[in-house]
C-alpha cells in the first residue's frame, strides 16, 4: 500500500474499554479510531498466525479495513509458554496461579508481546505491527482491572502501578503502535523481531 493511500480512519475490533482507551491515547490524532465488538474465532498458533487470521476473518465480517490486536505473554523459563494463550491461562489461574507457575523456577523473566494487525479489506494482505517489552512476573501491586498488569513488573513498577503515559512510552502495546503510527505517517513497515533461541517457540 503507498504511503498516499494510508487509511485515515479504521474500526479497532476490541470489546475491551480499557484497551480502547489506552490505543486512542497512544494514538492520538494519527488515525480516527472507531471501535467494533466482533466475535472472531481465535485459531492456535503462533503469534503471527494467529494475528494474521483474526485480522482476516474481522475484515470479512465488517466488509472494510480493520485493526485487530493480540497479545501475549511469554515466560523464559517455561520457553515460551502462556504465549498467545495468556488470557486463557490468567482466566483459569488468576494472578496468583501465574506466579505460581513460576514458582519452581528462579528465572521470573517474561516477555510482553503485542501485534497489531491491519487488513485492509476482504481478500487483502494483512501487515503487522510488533513491539515487546521484557520485564519478570511478580506479586499483583496496583489495580487488578486490566488483565496481567499488576504480575508483569518493569524496571521495578507493575504496568498497573503506572499511568497511561508512563505505560505507553514502554510497554508491548506502546511500542507496537509507535511502528503503527510511523507507517500511517507514509514510514515503510518495520520487520517483526524474533529473540535468539525463540525460533523454537513461535515458527
Amino acid at each position: 500500500m503507498s504511503a498516499s493511500n494510508r487509511p485515515t480512519s479504521l474500526k479497532f475490533i476490541t470489546s475491551n474499554a480499557n484497551k480502547l482507551a489506552e490505543v486512542r491515547f497512544i494514538l492520538g490524532d494519527a488515525v480516527q479510531l472507531e471501535s467494533r465488538s466482533v466475535e472472531v474465532d481465535e485459531i492456535q498458533g503462533t503469534i503471527e498466525e494467529v494475528a494474521r487470521d483474526k485480522a482476516r476473518r474481522a475484515a470479512e465480517l465488517v466488509n472494510g479495513p480493520v485493526l485487530t490486536e493480540d497479545t501475549a505473554l511469554e515466560f523464559k523459563s517455561l520457553e515460551g509458554l502462556p504465549g498467545p494463550y495468556i488470557k486463557y491461562f490468567l482466566n483459569a489461574l488468576g494472578h496468583t496461579g501465574l506466579n505460581n507457575l513460576l514458582a519452581a523456577y528462579p528465572d521470573k523473566t517474561a516477555y510482553a508481546i503485542c501485534t497489531f494487525a491491519f487488513c485492509a479489506g476482504p481478500g487483502q494482505d494483512v501487515i503487522l505491527f510488533q513491539g515487546r517489552t521484557e520485564g519478570k512476573i511478580v506479586p499483583a501491586r496496583g489495580p487488578s482491572n486490566f488483565g496481567w498488569d499488576p504480575v508483569f513488573e518493569y524496571e521495578g513498577k507493575t504496568y498497573a502501578e503506572m499511568d497511561v503515559a508512563a505505560k505507553g512510552a514502554i510497554s508491548h502495546r506502546g511500542r507496537a503502535l509507535d511502528k503503527l503510527k510511523r507507517w500511517l505517517a507514509g514510514g515503510e513497515v518495520e520487520p517483526l523481531e524474533i529473540l535468539e533461541g525463540e525460533s523454537a517457540i513461535r515458527n
